[in-house]
């Protein structure tokens, strides 16, 4: 009989969290430790993914009945392929991978250089496919694991100016798919979190902006942007048992905005 009151517990797993220094990542990594995974929260700025390892481990939510911390810190430079197949192996048994690190350079196509699309191919999407590869060998070969990779309402809905972007993140979303058909057989679930306008690092550009920030925020139903906490929700669901039976998915988690059409609101 299912244990309907523990559904969402994540006791006895190890979770590692990519770009847990700051925003969703961080909110992230914080709520599968609160319900109670081991967490390695790493991170290209290791200064930053301390800095969330502290919150967790210092708010008591994140700690052990025993009291011993549930989130360490890990420096992991995604750009670099050696020292994501290094991370893997170093970081033994894992059973849940979340990565969110991300780049947008806004710009319109013929302004494009080749030098920035490399960019933001790289880390958006060359930097996901070895993530994938490093630690769903693994799964694969222990015949169980969770890799979520966070897409974005662009991968569908896009508009001027986010043309390399909704390329990358559409193009991670048939990334992950695959992986789920390939990995699912060994028992690895792989899914995509699509969020919408979330507060940021990465929008600090349009909050900056009033027009342009309520502009977005009228978009969606619920009239507003997301704080990076309410994407924690989604990530501690696709990690535990109560999404057994789904892969090859994408959560959006964007207030409405992809149902919404929003162009004009006709009279009753």
């Amino acid at each position: 009989m299912t244990d309907y009151a523990n559904l969402f517990r994540l006791d006895g797993k190890h979770a590692v969290v990519v770009g847990a220094g700051s925003g969703i990542g961080r909110e992230s990594a914080l709520a599968l430790a609160a319900q109670g995974a081991r967490v390695t929260a790493g991170d290209r700025d290791l200064r930053a993914a301390t800095e969330t390892t502290a919150l967790g481990n210092g708010a008591g939510a994140g700690n052990g009945q025993d009291g011993a911390s549930r989130l360490t810190a890990y420096r992991l430079d995604v750009l670099d392929e050696q020292a994501v197949v290094k991370a893997a192996e170093e970081l033994g048994d894992v059973d849940v991978l979340v990565f969110t690190a991300a780049t947008n350079v806004r710009k319109r196509i013929l302004d494009y250089t080749g030098e920035e699309f490399d960019r933001v191919v790289a880390l958006n999407l060359r930097a996901s496919f070895d993530l994938i590869r490093a630690f769903g060998g693994p799964m694969a070969a222990r015949g169980r694991g969770s890799i979520m990779g966070f897409s974005s309402i662009r991968a569908t809905t896009v508009e001027p100016g986010q043309s390399v972007y909704a390329a990358t993140k559409a193009g991670l979303v048939q990334l992950l798919r695959t992986a789920a058909a390939e990995l699912g057989p060994n028992g690895v679930r792989v899914n995509a979190i699509a969020p919408g306008v979330v507060e940021t690092p990465l929008t600090a550009q349009i909050k900056a902006d009033p027009a342009w920030y309520d502009a977005y925020a009228q978009k969606s139903a619920l009239g507003r942007w997301a704080t990076p906490d309410e994407l924690a929700g989604a990530v501690v669901y696709l990690a535990s048992d109560a999404s057994s039976f789904v892969t090859g998915s994408v959560l959006h988690v964007d207030g409405g905005w992809t149902a919404v059409d929003g162009r004009f609101n006709p009279p009753n």
